[in-house]
């Protein structure tokens, strides 16, 4: 069975993603950011292993994995978690700007970085799920969409450099989407949030197994999904 590594599986389209994978039988390893989170990732997931590593502090993650026992092999690295604050340039803190920048964009690089051996081994798949921010940034959202524009570029850089190893790496840049997130946005907006509006994480998660699941003659680099509604 293929190896999947998670991060983000506690919620909105990480959870869709890793209830699927599971389903159909697939081994799973979940990035949870303490032994608190990974306790309750393992009971949530019944077979799944844990890996814990703090994405708000990536410069400890090289650490993290070597206290632990890492996979020998990793079929497809799916870089889920995210973190947004909204805001006006002119009232962001440098705080601010790092808290994205760090969970959003550092840290997938280096757990790139880090895994990389185990997708060359595999001749895996790497997919970065961006945000419609990703490619185009609006009032309130610099922070978060410079974030995840750095991600496109990381994602874009990481495929020319790895095509040769067998790697394959895809940005999926989602709409707005049901979810904890989602709603925490909405609530910074100052607006009314229902979840109906939105892109169900669920079908997200299809055009994610869609991009994993292609045959080896064909590559999906960038797909974007917008609400239906």
């Amino acid at each position: 069975m293929p190896t999947h590594l998670i991060t983000g599986a506690g919620s909105g389209i990480g959870a869709a993603v890793a209830r699927r994978l599971l389903e159909r039988g697939d081994d799973l390893v979940l990035l949870a950011r303490d032994a608190g989170r990974a306790k309750e990732l393992a009971e949530r997931y019944p077979g799944a292993h844990t890996l814990v590593g703090d994405l708000s502090n990536p410069d400890r993650l090289s650490w993290a994995f070597g206290q632990q026992t890492m996979p020998e092999r990793i079929d497809t690295l799916l870089h889920v978690a995210g973190v947004v604050e909204l805001g006006p340039v002119a009232e962001l803190t440098p705080r601010t700007w790092h808290f994205q920048l760090n969970a959003n964009l550092v840290a997938p690089a280096e757990i790139t970085r880090l895994l990389l051996p185990q997708l060359r081994v595999a001749q895996g798949h790497v997919l970065f799920v961006n945000s419609g921010a990703g490619l185009s940034a609006h009032a309130q959202w610099s922070a978060y969409a410079a974030s995840k524009h750095g991600l496109k570029a990381l994602a874009d850089a990481l495929r020319h450099e790895e095509h040769g190893n067998g790697v394959r790496v895809t940005s999926v840049y989602p709409g707005r989407t049901a979810s904890p997130m989602q709603a925490k946005v909405h609530q910074q907006e100052g607006k009314e949030y229902d979840a109906a509006r939105w892109i169900d994480p669920e079908s997200v998660a299809t055009t994610i197994l869609m991009a994993i699941d292609l045959p080896r003659d064909a590559e999906v680099n960038d797909l974007t999904v917008r609400p239906g509604r």
